[in-house]
């Protein structure tokens, strides 16, 4: 008995490996049993192949099929798999009719779910609005082979695809589906929209026209739905319209959306546990992928009760819940403003503006010439009233590169001051005489800083060791406030026109005066391109919805990313790698559409933009757009989900690929 048993587990692994490579059981896994529904629309789909897959863990890996059924009459399957032993496996399944109905209208037919990344449901729901959800937050790691990507970028894509459809029920998520999303924003509506145009397909006949509109400009023709819906989150202003048009024609989930977006980003709010949120100034990635973010007051929901600056740092998880612990205060935070990043050994450092409204009992004077450094659990490591000296005078933005080296841009005193190693102790105060009032920094590869002066129209080059090197005029350099550096050395310098930043007074009103109007953009709003040689563009780029721009980021593909103080908008052109942009675009050239940029009514006055390692961007709403306002913060960050290509955390140096 014993010999026949050895000879059925014999046999049935030698049945597993003679299936392929991708059908190999792991030893030690755990034996499990998922049972599912498929549905389209409103009703059942029989007859689809389920397929469940281990997504790849690394380039040049490939997904491995976990366990395959059908689907019966009523849509029901039950896949009888190993789970995998690594706890970070990401795992999605896959229904699809293409090889039973090859040559049929319907074989474009592809739905998907993401198992992974929050618990399994008893039911597993496999439906338009989870192939919505699927596609976009997986977009970035998505190819003609299946789902591939490494640590933290992929496994945290996953847990953000449960934000946005609920796998156990088919249905809109609870983020999506509450406040600060659901009827406050118009993202829930666009993303149940999204899931009619997959219906179109799906329970209609409209396959092939679905596949032409989803079709990116130089790539080839998707050949399902999920395809398409991934070619639409890579470029969601392609035929936006006709898109909205096609979906009208099958109205399947509500409430959708009344007229066509101008792109098809899904914009998530988050804002953490509720009320901690209160002017957003900037943020930074740590390794894992957590977003600290910078807080420029006091938490008041009325916008007409004066507040005093703020004294948490905020820690959001990939997924927008507070991280264990977060907020974190001590360490002298007070009215921190945009100056904010993570270190290479993972702490985190925040720059003390001073923000604060009129009638606060601290003298701003005292706390807004120090910076605070934060470990990763959210302990403070410096003292009671922060780091000091070096020239620290509302210190505005912050950088870090590979060396350890933190940089901070000394608003108030025309310098920069230099971290070696990150200790404090060891820091010196290094003159920009190039520049005055220092304000958005960006390191590059080669260890370089890039600073720029809102007062001063100009940027100036700092060495590694802290030599002064050349300063840049020209080019349209006006009022800057955020610099990116791109993979290759060049700079990306966003032109505010004539909105200066009062470092000489931090009060609410004093920088209320300096605001524009939405009336419309104004004269100097652009941005400039530096070469790495310090070379600055003949003429400033000035389309793509720039509208009072202010903080920038290049994505791993060199993409540049622009957030605007007004428009409700954020800006995407096309940057040095000309094969990340649509044939014939050149660099500079807008891909977000020219007159409105990416549109958002979750989006408010925004500052700081950042891309994530799952290649979400992340905005901060750092002002309300109503009149009458002694509190002026905004109470949300906003990320457009999958929308551009991932970045490694920490940023330490020009993006790259994860």
């Amino acid at each position: 008995m014993r010999r026949r048993r050895g000879a059925l587990i014999a046999a049935a692994l030698l049945a597993q490996l003679a299936a392929g490579p991708s059908h190999a059981v792991a030893a030690g896994w755990e034996p499990t049993e998922q049972c599912g529904v498929v549905r389209g629309g409103d009703g059942p789909l029989g007859g689809a192949q389920v397929t469940l897959y281990q997504a790849g863990d690394g380039e040049g890996s490939r997904p491995r099929v976990l366990g395959r059924a059908r689907s019966a009459a009523d849509g029901r399957f039950t896949l009888d798999y190993r789970r995998p032993e690594d706890p970070r496996a990401v795992l999605y399944v896959v229904a699809d009719f293409g090889r039973e109905r090859r040559g049929t209208a319907h074989s474009a037919v592809a739905l998907a779910a993401v198992l992974s990344g929050a618990a399994a449901p008893p039911e597993l729901v496999v439906n338009e609005r989870t192939t919505v959800a699927t596609a976009y937050a997986l977009a970035r790691f998505t190819g003609p082979d299946g789902v591939t990507g490494t640590y933290p970028g992929l496994q945290n894509a996953a847990a953000v695809a449960h934000n946005l459809a609920d796998t156990g029920t088919g249905e809109i998520a609870a983020p999506l589906a509450a406040p600060p999303n659901g009827s406050q924003t118009s993202t829930m509506a666009e993303f149940n929209t999204l899931a009619d145009l997959l219906a179109s397909c799906v329970t209609g006949d409209a396959c092939d026209r679905l596949l032409d509109l989803a079709r990116r400009p130089g790539h080839e023709r998707p050949r399902t739905t999920l395809q398409a819906a991934v070619d639409i989150a890579h470029d969601p202003g392609n035929n936006a319209a006709a898109l909205f048009d096609l979906a009208a024609t099958t109205p399947r989930y509500g409430p959708a959306l009344p007229a066509a977006p101008d792109a098809w980003t899904v914009a998530l709010r988050y804002d953490g546990n509720g009320h901690e949120v209160d002017g957003p100034g900037n943020l930074a990635f740590d390794a894992d992928g957590n977003a600290w973010i910078t807080n420029n007051y006091v938490y008041k929901a009325d916008r007409l009760v004066p507040t005093c600056g703020g004294r948490t740092v905020l820690k959001f998880t990939p997924t927008g819940q507070d991280a264990p612990g977060a907020p974190y205060q001590g360490g002298g935070l007070y009215g921190a403003g945009f100056g904010v990043t993570v270190d290479a050994k993972g702490s985190a450092w925040v720059g003390n503006f001073g923000f604060q409204g009129r009638g606060c009992p601290i003298d701003p004077t005292r706390l807004e010439r120090s910076v605070s450094q934060f470990a990763p659990d959210g302990t403070p490591l410096s003292p009671p009233d922060g780091w000091r000296g070096a020239g620290i005078a509302q210190p505005q933005g912050m950088s870090a590169d590979r060396a350890g080296t933190v940089w901070v841009a000394n608003c108030g005193s025309d310098s920069v001051a230099r971290i070696p190693d990150g200790d404090a102790t060891r820091a010196r105060e290094i003159a920009t005489p190039g520049v005055q009032k220092p304000f958005g920094t960006s390191v590059d590869p080669a260890g370089r800083l890039w600073v720029g002066g809102n007062g001063s129209d100009t940027v100036q080059v700092v060495g590694p060791d802290g030599t002064p090197g050349p300063t840049v005029s020209g080019g349209g350099l006006s009022k800057p406030l955020g610099v990116a550096t791109d993979s290759r050395g060049n700079a990306w310098v966003s032109n505010s026109g004539i909105l200066p930043v009062p470092c000489g007074n931090s009060s609410v009103d004093d920088l209320a005066n300096a605001v524009a109007t939405e009336a419309g953009p104004r004269p100097g709003t652009s941005v400039t391109f530096i070469g790495s040689d310090g070379t600055p563009a003949p003429e400033p780029f000035t389309n793509g919805g720039l509208f009072l721009p202010w903080g920038v980021a290049v994505d791993g593909d060199d993409t540049v990313w622009v957030a605007n103080f007004g428009g409700h908008r954020v800006a995407r052109l096309c940057g040095v790698n000309l094969a990340a942009c649509p044939p014939g675009y050149r660099t500079g050239q807008p891909i977000s559409p020219a007159g409105t940029g990416y549109t958002s009514d979750g989006l408010e006055r925004n500052t700081g933009v950042q891309i994530d390692p799952s290649g979400n961007v992340w905005l901060a709403n750092n002002w309300r757009t109503v009149p009458i306002q002694t509190n002026p913060g905004g109470h949300e960050m906003v990320v457009l989900i999958g929308a551009a290509a991932p970045v490694p955390a920490p940023k330490l140096g020009g993006p790259a690929q994860p």
